[in-house]
């Protein structure tokens, strides 16, 4: 492999470019003006051509000159953020961190979250994916991901997963459906068949039908939905009920709409949010920070209770 400029002398070239002068160019750069002048004549050598004219009165670029200094810049820059990143990254969760989540997590629980991540983790750089629990995983694993934020149940195979909190589920539907007028719905109470879903795919379809009983819910869903405002539309249409979580009730999912959210009786099913990585992961410490935070942040939003928009006191537990 050549040899290959080194930043050292990159600084000198760029700091020389600068002042055009190589007395006040090494004291800028803490040398003297003939080491700085000694890393200029190596830095020509390395790279087979002249960068800089010199006599006794001027000091200028070549039109070569010029073009490495332009490089010189980006590369020294892009030396200065690698530093930066990895002097953060030595911080607790700081530097950057690539955080997958789930759409029917993300949009409903990051706007609450990131808030006071950022004012507890100011260092943090957090970088987001939405996508659905295999894809995400399959990114962790990958290593293109650091973290992932999904919902259980689900076949993690053989990554660190952290439970963070219970999701319960509610019954939701038009005003004028007969369980709508129950205080509290018993699962028993719906007919699978009427329950709509989300499309393939999406973990929460899985949950739902392990809510409700196998009995046709898993092939007997006439229309499927791509997203959980899909979902609410169809069922402000008529076309059937729903089970949403709770955590996007508390996002206010069913502002605006005619729907009604009521909760089951006894023994509610629920999906549980965990957060995934790798076992291999050299970010065990902010795994568990991050996991620590999430907690906390739904303890603090579960004794806020859900907005009363159109629903049911939930039970006291």
């Amino acid at each position: 492999m050549p040899a290959l400029p080194t930043l050292r002398q990159l600084s000198y070239l760029v700091e020389l470019a600068d002042r055009l002068n190589f007395r006040e160019a090494a004291q800028a750069q803490h040398v003297t003006q003939s080491t700085l002048s000694a890393g200029i004549k190596e830095l020509e050598s390395v790279l087979g051509v002249q960068l800089v004219e010199r006599d006794k009165r001027h000091v200028r670029l070549t039109a070569a000159g010029e073009e490495v200094v332009a490089r010189a810049r980006e590369l020294l820059a892009a030396a200065q953020d690698l530093a930066d990143i990895a002097r953060r990254a030595g911080e607790p969760l700081g530097g950057p961190l690539r955080l997958g989540v789930i759409p029917t997590i993300a949009p409903f629980l990051l706007p609450s979250l990131l808030p006071p991540l950022r004012q507890a983790y100011p260092s943090l750089k957090l970088y987001l994916r939405e996508d659905l629990t295999e894809r995400l995983l399959e990114q962790v694993q990958g290593g293109k991901l650091d973290f992932a934020l999904i919902a259980l149940p689900y076949d993690t195979g053989d990554m660190w997963v952290r439970a963070l909190f219970v999701d319960e589920f509610w019954f939701v539907a038009r005003e004028d459906d007969p369980l709508a007028r129950a205080e509290a719905v018993a699962v028993k109470a719906i007919d699978p068949d009427a329950v709509l879903l989300l499309e393939e795919g999406h973990c929460l379809r899985e949950h739902a039908i392990e809510a409700c009983g196998a009995r046709g819910a898993r092939s007997g869903s006439r229309v499927e939905a791509t997203s959980l405002h899909t979902l609410i539309q169809m069922v402000e249409g008529g076309l059937g009920v729903t089970l949403l979580p709770e955590m996007t009730l508390k996002a206010g999912i069913l502002k605006g709409t005619r729907l009604t959210a009521r909760p089951f009786a006894a023994q509610a099913p629920f999906r549980t949010v965990a957060l995934a990585a790798r076992r291999t992961t050299p970010r065990r410490r902010d795994f568990e920070l991050l996991a620590d935070f999430i907690a906390a942040q739904a303890r603090a939003s579960a004794r806020a209770g859900i907005p009363a928009h159109r629903r049911a006191q939930p039970r006291t537990r």
